[in-house]
C-alpha cells in the first residue's frame, strides 16, 4: 500500500485547502484533538469529510498541532464529526 506521506511527513500531492468563510449569528466554534494527521493530504481528507456534514460552516485544519477547528451553526453534532474523521482514516479523540 502506497502514501502519500514521505518520511519528513512533507505530502507528496498537492491538494488544494478548502475552507468556506461564511458569517452566521449563532455560529459555535469548537476545537477538537485528532490523531493520525501528518501531511497536506491528512488536512485535505479531513477538511473535506468534515465540511460535508450539515450544519458545518468552515473547517480550519492544523496538521502540527493535531487539532480541527470546526464552526458550525449551533452546537456540533460531536458523534457524526467523529464519525466522519474516523471514515477519513483518522481518530477524533475529543475535544482539545
Amino acid at each position: 500500500m502506497s502514501s502519500c506521506c514521505t518520511p519528513d511527513h512533507s505530502c507528496s500531492t498537492n491538494a488544494a485547502e478548502a475552507t468556506t468563510a461564511t458569517a452566521v449569528a449563532d455560529a459555535t466554534t469548537t476545537v477538537f484533538a485528532v490523531s493520525g494527521m501528518t501531511c497536506g493530504h491528512c488536512k485535505t481528507a479531513i477538511t473535506n469529510a468534515v465540511s460535508a456534514l450539515d450544519g458545518v460552516i468552515s473547517v480550519d485544519v492544523d496538521v502540527t498541532a493535531g487539532k480541527v477547528t470546526v464552526v458550525t451553526g449551533g452546537e456540533p453534532d460531536e458523534a457524526a464529526l467523529a464519525a466522519a474523521v474516523d471514515d477519513a482514516g483518522y481518530e477524533l479523540t475529543g475535544r482539545a
